[in-house]
């Protein structure tokens, strides 16, 4: 296996950043490539201030941060990714959006280079026939927030030579994080289990069976779960758990996975959980 030793990124949003910030963190010189360079430049000025509370809270040495950060280089060109060893999607969960990003990918990243995407539960195999070489995407699904989380999915389509999944998992461990392989099935192994158990919260809510509150301090307070699962949805975006939800309900067809009304109409009124402001709960104050 050739060593992954320069990463890109396509996407500055809040797993992109995330993302960055692991592989840096973890020794990876980093591409960071935004839209615009005003939304790159950002993405590195939250690193900056997230590494510095890391090392105010003695969780990393000044001078480890500081390299980190050293490492990291942000740009708005698609060809700056043209050398990377491993170029990892984070963009919108939008298979079109991510069809046309491989396809450009594919044009620009040299021989060899590994094109991994961050979905959640779009199909890889899907987004691997936009390139021309299919056998080199895989799925690296890391969970938010990319720092704090230790498990990452491997995802393996019904093209990826299993030599790049081998890469991509010790790509993945070299991060600290968890590597799990799996078949490329819509949810992977997570989301499929996790989402019909989110809507149903959103369903007793719907129904009013219970309260927002006391639903989520019943699955917290009687299940153990750190947090409630109308809280989760919040964290995650009710636009990207309704993505999520009708990925799962094409593949699979099974009623706990069709979204609830209640779900759809937040995500028509732009109430999309923390990143809006307001969703389940409000953020706003």
């Amino acid at each position: 296996m050739s060593e992954i030793q320069s990463v890109g990124v396509l996407g500055s949003g809040q797993m992109g950043s995330g993302i960055v910030q692991v592989a840096a963190v973890s020794g990876f010189d980093v591409i960071l490539r935004s839209r615009n360079m005003a939304s790159a430049e950002g993405c590195k000025a939250m690193l900056e201030k997230s590494l510095t509370k890391l090392v105010g809270k003695g969780r990393i040495e000044e001078a480890a941060a500081s390299k980190a950060l050293d490492r990291v280089r942000v740009t708005a060109a698609m060809h700056d990714l043209a050398d990377c060893d491993l170029v990892l999607e984070s963009v919108v969960e939008d298979l079109a959006i991510k069809k046309e990003f491989f396809n450009e990918l594919d044009s620009v990243c040299k021989k060899g280079a590994i094109l991994a995407t961050n979905t959640s539960t779009l199909s890889v195999t899907e987004i691997a026939m936009a390139t021309g070489r299919p056998d080199h995407v895989v799925g690296v699904h890391f969970f938010n927030p990319a720092p704090v989380m230790a498990l990452v999915e491997i995802v393996e389509a019904l093209t990826t030579d299993p030599d790049v999944t081998a890469r991509a998992t010790a790509f993945a461990g070299s991060c600290g994080k968890n590597p799990v392989q799996v078949k490329d099935r819509a949810g992977f192994i997570v989301n499929a289990l996790l989402f019909p158990y989110l809507n149903g919260a959103v369903r007793h809510l719907e129904l009013g069976i219970a309260n927002r509150d006391d639903i989520d301090a019943a699955m917290k307070d009687g299940c153990g779960f750190p947090m409630g699962p109308l809280a989760l949805l919040d964290l995650v975006g009710l636009d990207t758990s309704l993505a999520i939800l009708e990925a799962l309900h094409a593949e699979y067809g099974d009623s706990s996975m069709l979204a609830q009304p209640l779900l759809k109409r937040m995500v028509a009124a732009g109430d999309f959980g923390r990143k809006s402001g307001k969703g389940f709960y409000d953020y706003s104050r």
